[in-house]
């Protein structure tokens, strides 16, 4: 291969001389002679270089062709993701608003916690008519009680939330085959009568698509995680808006204030809740402040590639964990420096049940006990 590259070449001519027989020359004068007479000869020919250019396609589209384009650019879509982030908390959440002044702000806070107790515990011990009449109820109260530009941005996030939960568990519930088998013998092997189909149209499977399907068990399940979830967030969300930090740690200082005969350290209990409450906002804050620094750089994704994407994302969750733990600070040292030394017994916190009225209480009393009745007697009126 080599001596046909070296022939074809127009300019390369390598001489190979043939070995000289030991007769030729008799003494080293004479080798050295010739040995210089070769070199020289080798150092007049010309040197072959090889250079290698770009291609002229490349150069006349001005774009440069590396790996680079391959790269996916704007995968996760992140300036969509964190304008839906400084837009979601742009409402307050979990935040009290004084005003307008609404039929539960002047409700009694102990009445208001045996509700949230009383929403996360019945829709699991009720049947699914009660759990959609909970549901029902909740959203036409937070659209009475709550702002306009408040219970349109909640609510509409919570439904969606609670029917993506619903459909996944309604479909997934019940839609793997069982493994096992019946191990009683058919009827035509026994000799006895099949037994009669139901006469109401009972049908254990609702709906079949495909290899899913909606069964009664799963309808259940879904109904039951889809109407806690919305009662929690709901729920929690209609008594912070109408009651002070103050009035909660009152009512929850009220009904746990029997444990302390038992060693539990209430005044700690009520003062972790205040330091909570207030800490919820200061959160809810960060994300929104940092989501909108993001935003308002205008930074154009369509330039980074996705590594470089995911390491906004990271250094975005790792300023607000910061920024969270540099107002954890200030708050301990400003409670340093106003005496606290960590005993909560030796410090008195004035709690106040605030305002509220007879016929508020009564009305809300009465609903509550209603609710129990109806969730408690559905269970021998319900077929």
């Amino acid at each position: 291969m080599y001596p046909k590259l070296l022939s074809s070449h127009p300019k390369l001519l390598v001489i190979f001389p043939s070995p000289p027989s030991p007769n030729t020359f008799r003494n080293p004068p004479e080798i050295l002679s010739l040995r210089l007479q070769q070199h020289n000869s080798c150092r007049k020919l010309e040197p072959h270089i090889i250079s290698c250019t770009a291609n002229s396609n490349n150069e006349a589209d001005g774009s440069s062709k590396n790996w680079e384009k391959w790269m996916p650019r704007n995968l996760f879509a992140a300036e969509k993701v964190f304008g839906t982030i400084s837009g979601a908390t742009s409402s307050p959440i979990a935040q009290y608003i004084s005003s307008p002044t609404t039929f539960l702000h002047t409700v009694d806070p102990r009445i208001k916690m045996a509700w949230l107790l009383a929403l996360c515990i019945l829709p699991a011990k009720s049947n699914i008519p009660i759990r959609v009449g909970i549901v029902i109820y909740l959203a036409l109260l937070s659209i009475w009680i709550q702002p306009t530009e408040v219970w349109k941005d909640q609510l509409g996030r919570v439904f969606l939330l609670c029917g993506v939960l619903f459909v996944l568990l309604g479909l997934s519930t019940d839609s793997a085959p069982s493994l096992l088998c019946s191990r009683s013998p058919p009827s035509s092997v026994t000799g006895l009568s099949t037994l009669p189909a139901s006469f109401e149209g009972y049908r254990y499977v609702i709906l079949k698509l495909g290899p899913l399907q909606l069964t009664r068990k799963g309808l259940s399940a879904a109904s039951t995680a889809a109407c806690l979830t919305f009662t929690i967030f709901q729920s929690a969300s209609l008594c912070l808006t109408t009651t002070t930090s103050e009035q909660l740690a009152f009512a929850l200082r009220w009904f746990i204030l029997p444990l302390s005969s038992l060693g539990v350290p209430v005044a700690e209990v009520i003062l972790t809740l205040l330091l909570s409450l207030r800490f919820i906002s200061l959160v809810f804050d960060e994300v929104r402040n940092v989501a909108l620094g993001i935003v308002s750089r205008r930074i154009n994704w369509q330039q980074l590639t996705t590594l470089e994407t995911i390491d906004v994302f990271f250094t975005y969750i790792r300023r607000i964990f910061k920024n969270i733990n540099n107002h954890a600070e200030q708050i301990s040292q400003a409670m340093i420096v106003r005496g606290f030394r960590g005993d909560c017994n030796s410090y008195k916190v004035l709690l106040s049940a605030g305002s509220s009225t007879t016929i508020a209480n009564v009305v809300s009393f009465s609903c509550l006990v209603g609710l129990i009745s109806v969730v408690t007697s559905s269970r021998y009126f319900y077929f």
